[in-house]
């Protein structure tokens, strides 16, 4: 089968598209015949080596966060999906692809209505806008909770998903974003190209952090006391967390049908829309990963696999 993969880490120019064997599901495994993938920050770190401590891959190496497809086989103990299933999930690795294996519990039914695009772009920021709302910031009706990047692939759900929780959402956002920030329904959102958000943000009950670096370690004193800092990018400081007496943590998301088809029962009740960018070719996938480096776009950029 054809994939994306690369075989030393670097720029773009590493990412080749190869004939590659096909994988076989195992027990609890299913085979997608992948339609859709999306373009991830995380692709782009694991592509550079930056990500070989924290999360180490073997070379080659096909990258890949998130999938929608078809099952085309399942192995033995597969019971809850069928071949023919339209599914999406969130994984690490291995869907720059025709093919992928996965585990049963990682995938979901694709609401109806719902293109393999844009499934495939749902799928890592429900299962994130789960992880860092529901589990990890277990926010509640009437809280406030300032999300960084709130007008991104991930940010712009997670801003959906916490109004659809109850909460008041201040989202940052530059550009173009502001505007579509406040259409996915931020209360207030601030432009932090041109404003400090330390000046306009008091006793927020959670803050994500889609951003990183100073903007991770600023937002410490924009929280309440006994409130949480979660980041994606990085891990918060211990010293800055006890400063301020907070709670604050690295979270990676783990994959989960339930994560899924709790975003997808928003997605069919119109509380959830998705925002794709661009939509690319995937022996393309390395001018896509360019496109989403260079910074400035608002929404997803996915790689259709037509294979």
């Amino acid at each position: 089968m054809k994939a994306i993969e690369f075989t030393a880490f670097g720029d773009s120019s590493v990412i080749k598209l190869n004939d590659v064997e096909q994988p076989i599901p195992k027990a609890n495994e299913i085979l997608i015949k992948v339609a859709a993938t999306t373009v991830n920050p995380i692709d782009m770190k694991v592509r550079s080596g930056a990500m070989q401590q924290q999360m180490p891959v073997k070379l080659p190496y096909i990258p890949g966060s998130d999938v929608a497809g078809t099952i085309a086989a399942v192995g033995p103990g597969v019971e809850r999906l069928k071949v023919g299933d339209r599914v999406f999930a969130s994984t690490f690795g291995g869907t720059y692809a025709v093919y992928v294996v996965l585990k049963e519990e990682q995938a979901a039914i694709i609401p109806d209505g719902i293109s393999f695009n844009e499934a495939a772009a749902l799928a890592v920021p429900l299962v994130t806008s789960y992880s860092f709302l529901v589990e990890g910031g277990e926010l509640k009706v009437g809280q406030h909770v300032l999300i960084h990047g709130a007008a991104g692939g991930v940010g712009g759900v997670m801003v959906q998903m916490a109004k659809a929780l109850g909460a008041y959402v201040i989202g940052t956002a530059s550009g173009q974003g502001l505007e579509l920030a406040s259409s996915f329904g931020a209360d207030e959102v601030i432009d932090y190209k041109k404003q400090d958000f330390t000046q306009l943000v008091k006793d927020a009950d959670l803050v994500i952090d889609l951003a990183g670096g100073e903007t991770l370690a600023k937002s410490f004193a924009v929280i309440k006391k006994g409130g949480k800092l979660l980041s994606a990018v990085m891990p918060p400081s211990e010293d800055l967390a006890k400063q301020y007496n907070v709670t604050a943590a690295f979270i990676s998301s783990a994959p989960s049908h339930k994560k899924l088809e709790y975003g997808a029962k928003m997605v069919e009740e119109g509380k959830i829309k998705i925002q794709i960018a661009k939509v690319f070719k995937l022996e393309d996938a390395a001018k896509a990963q360019d496109l989403l480096s260079a910074g400035g776009l608002n929404g997803k950029v996915v790689l259709e696999v037509n294979e």
